[in-house]
């Protein structure tokens, strides 16, 4: 059994009944309103897309509508009848009567952000519909392992609840308007456009801040500080922004981890800390770091054998989150065990950029570097020197290294005259997807766990 809808296409009837969710004089008042007042388009264009109309000639009136737009015409009723004609789509007096109808829906045209938000809750409603459909097909079937349905069917309801579910295309119209929007952010306030700063200025100029949706990876020998810059950063990251910051630490408790981040803040020797002999003076300065980093919205998880779809779970609890910072990926697990431990950090390296993506925040992953700058003559760590996996390399947006040449100097390291001072840090920026690459110098201060800013100059590779 069947009849036909709004839409003017057949659909077949629920046992039920069931009414699927739009309302029609929502849709009619919006587009009404914009051909009453073209600049109303502009108070929907971030609310609702084309593709939130439930009736189909709807979609293709609010479509045209976002052409004009785009293309600075003049928006009424004449110009509207005219490219609904010229398309084909409308004869004359049906587009007119139609037309007309619709403006006449509209009860005021100062209420269209009310109508545009009906619009687009009903949109989410079917949306919704969809997605629990998909999820109910999949455990119907059971032909996946069991994390891996539950993971799916959280990522789709998150990515719904943070209006990330769109049709399979977009349409480029909608595209267009999101990247004039973001143009127009650019020009008025070049500074907030830019990503996430890692707050030291000399780095800031090559990466010109952390994308969102980017996967950084930090790669060091063992013992060159990389949990200590990943974790400076994430404290200045929470410091300046009302933003959550989530930190997995897979080598080191919770505990340890603060101790660290206590130690940088306050300036105060972490082996002091840690055998608890601070002069009162320092204990004064421990507490007021304390009382700042306790002011922040910095989340720890230190579980040791965590993996991808677990740390998803995790971060879809919290809110406002800004960053990720991973301590480090060689530690994690895979979803998809294998013999092969190379596949394995493969296949995580990649579910952490598409983890980064749906996300839409920076994530820093540490990594350990194979032995390789042990057998070379110029100890600086290459691409190559990536342990375990070339996907790191390829998945990563952001490869950076650190280098100290005080670590090599008791190794008979005849390039140890490079560095001028054993508290220099290179910081080399091997790859950079949006823009260039460098070496930026940095002060080192290995008592404090603390990387600081020598100057905003940086050596352009």
């Amino acid at each position: 059994m069947s009849n036909t809808d709004n839409r003017g296409q057949n659909t077949p009837q629920s046992p039920f009944m069931r009414q699927v969710p739009y309302s029609l004089e929502a849709e009619q008042a919006v587009i009404g309103a914009i051909i009453l007042d073209g600049e109303r388009l502009a108070q929907v264009t971030e609310i609702i897309k084309a593709d939130d109309f439930y009736v189909e000639k709807h979609k293709e009136i609010y479509a045209i509508l976002q052409s004009m737009y785009l293309e600075n015409r003049s928006i009424d009723l004449i110009t509207l009848l005219n490219n609904l004609v010229s398309t084909g789509s409308y004869d004359e007096d049906n587009a007119k009567t139609y037309v007309k109808q619709l403006c006449e829906m509209v009860p005021a045209v100062s209420n269209i952000e009310d109508y545009a938000k009906i619009v687009r809750d009903k949109s989410l409603l079917r949306k919704l519909i969809s997605v629990s459909e998909e999820i109910t097909e999949s455990a119907y079937q059971d032909t996946e392992d069991v994390t891996n349905i539950v993971d799916s069917a959280e990522s789709k309801v998150f990515a719904l609840t943070q209006g990330m579910i769109t049709s399979d295309f977009v349409s480029v119209h909608d595209v267009i308007l999101e990247y004039y929007k973001e143009l127009d952010t650019i020009m008025h306030d070049p500074e907030g456009a830019n990503g996430t700063p890692t707050y030291y200025s000399g780095l800031d100029k090559v990466l010109v801040g952390m994308g969102k949706g980017d996967l950084i990876l930090i790669g060091a020998r063992p013992g060159m500080g990389k949990t200590s810059f990943a974790l400076n950063i994430a404290s200045q990251v929470a410091m300046h922004q009302n933003k959550s910051v989530a930190i997995f630490s897979l080598e080191m408790s919770n505990t340890q981890l603060v101790s660290r981040m206590l130690s940088s803040e306050a300036r105060i020797d972490s082996y002091k800390l840690r055998k608890g002999d601070i002069s009162p003076e320092e204990f004064q300065a421990l507490a007021k770091a304390a009382t700042a980093l306790s002011k922040t919205q910095i989340y720890i998880d230190d579980t040791s054998d965590i993996t991808v779809t677990r740390m998803k779970a995790k971060l879809r609890r919290l809110k406002n989150l800004g960053l990720i910072v991973i301590d480090y990926l060689q530690l994690m697990q895979s979803d998809k065990h294998t013999d092969n431990r190379v596949v394995e950090v493969g296949d995580i390296s990649r579910n952490l950029k598409i983890m980064a993506k749906e996300f839409g925040v920076p994530v820093i992953t540490c990594a350990q570097l194979s032995r390789g700058p042990e057998s070379r003559t110029s100890k600086k760590p290459m691409l190559s020197d990536l342990r375990d996996s070339g996907a790191i390399e390829q998945d990563a947006d952001v490869v950076i290294f650190l280098y100290r040449n005080e670590y090599y100097k008791d190794s008979g390291d005849e390039n140890k005259s490079e560095a001028q001072s054993d508290n220099i840090a290179e910081i080399i920026v091997a790859k950079n997807r949006h823009g260039s690459t460098g070496v930026v110098k940095m002060g080192w201060e290995g008592q404090y766990t603390r990387f600081t800013t020598l100057d905003s100059s940086y050596d352009e590779n």
